[in-house]
């Protein structure tokens, strides 16, 4: 990099270098017209493209607040715009192909199907010329009240890391390049930029960064955003621990970092941390990142490396450039509604009552507004302007032909109040009819940017209309769409759940493919959904106080809490019921014996036993033997999605590494593996294990140092250790080192007090501490 660009940056003055380091406006870099340098375009997305072309080409003014109008987007407001309403929402944001969210897309478990978006957003990138899309977003789905939660995958870090590494390598392997985010601890939207994620240093690795370490070695994105919050009391855009020691030395991370918007609260100090570009373009920065370079406070090298970096990628971005390009939107729409068709999830599906045919039912009663108003996105700036739009109730009709009598009733045309004539029209139909489908959503505008969900029920409208239905007919299936969990109290009231969390455009026909068997569904759960708020993981120390908010969960996130608790949710983590069934057979290990450095494949035989063909989502989940560091009961290892006719077996493979068996010490702050035998779990979800196996993990051991206040029971774990001591001892006492090592062996396990005051008071051995000290202190071997 260095030798490609250091004649550029070799004839640039100090005010360009700080003019590189800084947006332009709100959506470009800096353009040096004088050096040959173009600003490159990003805007947000990740599920799809919102192009403001007003701000981005028009020149619109970037005060404040024309950003707060943009982070303020109302997705009910988005479909009124792609439906001919006022220009004036969202700064004439372009149309462009509204694929699910984050939430949703995850359900898929299809790395394949993540990597055909990718590709898919960078074809509309390419035609609006954008050359970063900021995205995707991987923070830990560790509550469910969180705001910005629709936008990602999973309360787990290796499917939210391999969903976002597909879609990032179809958008690169594209000429456009991602942004992952937001780095890190970006949990909650509650005060998002005051608040200090305090977390622990094995939670943060082994949950929370996990996952970005795993897409960096999979997809190395071309740039990386940091988050508003502070993480450990220190802010993330200017926390150099985080983006310079992790990131860049450990992870060996070369991409340009940049700030969220208007996330920099110190341009000198972030740019010292590793955070290259400060977005978007503000006086404030420029003036004082400009006086502290010219008061040596910032060093030229400093600056020069994030020069290099930003040069870089402008290169690359224009090197990709596809100037005239046409994206097919008509074949993205198709691709939206496979992916939704993917990613829906029956949860429940009592006597069959899906799929609905014609042997079964005749007439239908569809109730509900977002039957015709479909709810398929989140709110905030990642708010996409749908190019088409799949109307449930349109695609139910359009699939049902002439097969099923198709009615129609609103029941709840008010989320915020019930409607007595509108209620009663839709129990009347629901009356005469066989069977009732309800569509029911969370209130539109709770999700998004800045602020959290107040609870986990769904609109109280809706759950008066599921009442009033299931007080009449028997036959009613209820489809959800919901930016995370909900709970069901009305669960026992229905035969049939379809989930389709914030599905995109395509929604509605692959809702109505899934309800009369066109498609089987496959959607499995990223989250585990609760019984109620308060049993969640992180309830207790939600939303925090006196600006500090506790991980005290710690490693114990999602299913691992559950687990750990030995608790049973309403849904759990990976569950996802098929119109066919599975068997699953013949558990075969590459090896019985995992050593450090090598690779475990795991085999196992999946038949379709059912009469439809289907896709199985097939989960590996390790358990840990008892060690020195409490384990969770289980832990997501691998995954394989497999398709099958009737009938039909397939192997399914899945690679494990012995890093993978690892866990991160705080104490030597170093991962770790302990020796013995490990569980394999080859299961439907985190709850339904179908076959296992133990695989034996022999690794180097590690110690922990000693202190002279350890006992001497822990020095007995440290044969080089405890012969240093002995020695000092036989020294001191004039006794043989047999002798002494006899005994000082047992008398530990009687002994309560640390090993120095055991050997100067109950030995009355003469020996300082500073003596003891140095005889322990090439204890770790």
């Amino acid at each position: 990099m260095k030798n490609d660009f250091s004649a550029t940056l070799a004839t640039m003055t100090t005010e360009e270098k700080v003019a590189l380091l800084t947006g332009q406006g709100l959506w470009r870099t800096a353009a040096l017209p004088r050096l040959g340098i173009e600003s490159l375009v990003m805007t947000d997305g990740t599920y799809g493209v919102r192009y403001s072309a007003s701000q981005i080409d028009g020149g619109e003014n970037w005060c404040i607040t024309d950003f707060l109008s943009v982070v303020g987007q109302n997705a009910a407001e988005s479909h009124q715009e792609a439906a001919g309403g006022s220009e004036a929402l969202f700064s004439y944001s372009r149309p462009a192909t509204c694929f699910p969210n984050g939430s949703s897309l995850g359900c898929s478990w299809d790395v394949e199907l993540a990597y055909r978006m990718g590709q898919a957003l960078a074809h509309e990138c390419q035609e609006m010329g954008v050359g970063i899309l900021l995205g995707p977003g991987i923070n830990i789905r560790r509550t469910p009240l969180a705001g910005r939660g629709y936008e990602y995958y999973a309360e787990d870090p290796l499917v939210s890391a391999d969903i976002a590494a597909g879609l990032i390598n179809g958008l690169q392997d594209e000429g456009v390049g991602a942004s992952l985010k937001h780095f890190a601890c970006n949990n909650s939207e509650y005060r998002r930029t005051e608040m200090d994620s305090q977390v622990g240093e094995r939670a943060l690795r082994e949950i929370y960064l996990a996952g970005f370490k795993r897409v960096i070695e999979k997809a190395n994105p071309w740039t990386l955003m940091s988050s508003y919050n502070r993480l450990n009391g220190i802010q993330t855009s200017q926390h150099h621990q985080l983006l310079t020691e992790i990131l860049r030395d450990e992870w060996q991370y070369d991409g340009v970092v940049m700030s969220d918007w208007y996330g920099i609260k110190h341009r000198p100090a972030s740019l010292l941390a590793g955070n290259d570009l400060a977005m978007p373009e503000t006086r404030r920065d420029k003036r004082s990142l400009l006086a502290a370079i010219n008061a040596g406070d910032v060093p030229q090298a400093v600056v020069d490396r994030s020069c290099l970096r930003m040069l870089a990628l402008i290169d690359k971005v224009q090197r990709h450039r596809k100037p005239g390009f046409k994206a097919d939107f008509t074949a993205h729409h198709a691709l939206a509604q496979q992916i939704a068709q993917e990613s829906v999830v029956l949860l429940k599906n009592e006597a069959d009552i899906l799929p609905l045919t014609v042997d079964k039912v005749k007439r239908i009663a569809i109730l509900g507004k977002p039957a015709h108003e479909p709810v398929i996105q989140g709110s905030g700036c990642a708010t996409t302007v749908p190019y088409m739009l799949d109307r449930p109730l349109d695609e139910i009709l359009d699939v049902a032909g002439n097969d099923f009598h198709i009615d129609y009733a609103i029941g709840a045309p008010d989320d915020d109040a019930d409607n007595a004539a509108a209620l009663a029209q839709a129990v009347a139909l629901a009356r005469q009819s066989d069977v009732a489908v309800v569509f029911a959503s969370t209130a539109i505008g709770e999700d998004g940017e800045n602020g959290d969900r107040s609870n986990l029920d769904i609109i109280a409208s809706h759950e008066a209309l599921i009442r009033a239905v299931a007080a009449v007919q028997p036959n009613l299936i209820v489809v959800l769409a919901n930016s995370d969990a909900v709970v069901m109290p009305w669960l026992n009231h229905c035969k049939g759940v379809l989930e389709t969390f914030f599905a995109g455009q395509g929604m509605g026909r692959a809702v109505a493919n899934i309800l009369f068997g066109h498609a089987n569904p496959c959607g499995k759960l990223t989250v585990t959904v609760p019984n109620t708020l308060e049993e969640t993981p992180a309830w207790l120390h939600y939303p925090g106080e006196d600006l500090k908010h506790a991980y005290a969960e710690g490693i114990y996130v999602g299913y691992r809490y559950y687990d750990k608790r030995k608790m049973t949710p309403l849904f759990p983590f990976g569950f996802g019921l098929s119109y066919t069934r599975f068997a699953y057979d013949n558990l075969r290990l590459s090896t019985p014996t995992l050593r450090e450095g090598e690779t475990l494949t795991v085999s196992v035989d999946i038949t379709n036993i059912g009469q439809r063909a289907g896709k199985e989502i097939v989960q590996l989940y390790i358990s840990a033997p008892q060690q020195a560091l409490p384990r969770e009961p289980r832990a997501l290892k691998a995954f394989a999605k497999v398709a099958l006719e009737p009938g039909e077996t397939r192997s399914v493979s899945m690679n494990i590494q012995a890093q993978d068996l690892a866990c991160y010490h705080p104490t030597l702050q170093r991962w770790v593996m302990s020796s013995g035998d490990y569980g394999l779990h080859i299961a439907r979800s985190s709850r339904d294990v179908a076959l296992q196996a133990v695989v034996s993990l022999q690794a180097a051991p590690w110690y922990l140092p000693l202190k002279p206040d350890n006992s001497l029971q822990q020095l007995l774990q440290q044969p080089a250790a405890f012969r240093r001591v002995t020695a000092l001892v036989a020294q001191k006492s004039g006794q043989p080192e047999g002798v002494v090592g006899d005994r000082l062996a047992s008398i530990a396990p009687e002994l309560f007090c640390g090993m120095f005051i055991g050997l100067t008071e109950f030995l009355a051995v003469d020996i300082s501490i500073d003596e003891l000290e140095a005889a322990l202190q090439g204890s770790v071997d």
